[in-house]
């Protein structure tokens, strides 16, 4: 009778520890659950108008570092591109100056943190500051396809893409490139905006909504590209493109229609809130 009683309380012993775990297991999950409800969020963030404007060609963007977001005149409508990880092309919506205002931002994370996580709070930052609120749509988008040319590609691969920009030089009408094929189709898409000269002695900007440039070339990493451009007076963008693109980089453009994932912007305000 003592050894039953005994193994009915060895028993009931191993069932109350296995319940008390039971409880700290929940409560564990209960506080992670509570944790991760909220987005992760910056430990410190300046999002400020830019003193002076430099316009859609200074080729200004989104940078992300070990720690931080940081970016100096540029638009909302980057710092979704960089927050959504989209191409421009993939924004639509929104109001008319999310593609024109520039700002100044900084922002940086209480650690080391991954470029999916740093990405994940700058998304709660627009929110926040800009009370941004957007949805996500499929749209069948007209798109020229940025593909290898027949004859083989020719430009080189680089290393080290740090400050990957475009650099524009004055002297030979060119400019150089550093950075993914992916960036290099967005510039493109700018540039094939760029209406025809007709005064040569006057530079053209960039105008109108321009056709998205997509990526299918395969090349992965970064590349150093140098392009000189010749533009006539009269002659159009697409042409001129056309040819520099074969002759100097052995790339193409090809004409198309894509079903493409997008953000549309229903809601953003103009001036950020105070930081």
């Amino acid at each position: 009778m003592k050894r039953m009683a005994r193994g009915k309380g060895e028993a009931y012993n191993r069932e109350m520890r296995g319940a008390a775990g039971s409880l700290v297991a929940l409560a564990a999950w209960t506080c992670f659950g509570q944790s991760a409800a909220g987005p992760p969020a910056f430990d410190v963030a300046s999002v400020r108008p830019s003193r002076q404007a430099l316009g859609k060609d200074a080729g200004s963007e989104v940078s992300f570092g070990p720690a931080g977001v940081g970016g100096r005149n540029v638009t909302l409508k980057q710092l979704i591109v960089g927050a959504y990880g989209l191409q421009p092309y993939q924004v639509f919506g929104g109001p008319g100056w999310l593609d024109v205002n520039e700002y100044d931002i900084e922002a940086k994370a209480a650690g080391p943190a991954g470029k999916e996580q740093l990405a994940i709070m700058l998304r709660a930052l627009l929110a926040e500051r800009f009370g941004l609120l957007a949805h996500r749509e499929t749209r069948e988008l007209r798109v020229y396809r940025l593909v290898a040319d027949r004859g083989g590609v020719k430009i080189h691969s680089i290393q080290d893409a740090e400050g990957a920009a475009v650099q524009y030089h004055g002297l030979g009408g060119g400019f150089l490139f550093r950075g993914d094929l992916r960036q290099f189709a967005n510039l493109l898409s700018i540039q094939l905006s760029i209406p025809a000269i007709d005064d040569p002695g006057k530079p053209s900007i960039a105008s109108g909504p321009p056709v998205p440039v997509v990526d299918r070339t395969g090349l992965t990493g970064s590349y150093e590209i140098r392009v000189e451009l010749k533009p006539e007076p009269g002659g159009d963008a697409f042409t001129l493109w056309q040819g520099i693109l074969r002759d100097q980089l052995g790339l193409r453009l090809e004409s198309g229609k894509e079903s493409v994932e997008v953000l549309v912007v229903d809601r953003a305000e103009r001036a950020p809130s105070a930081n």
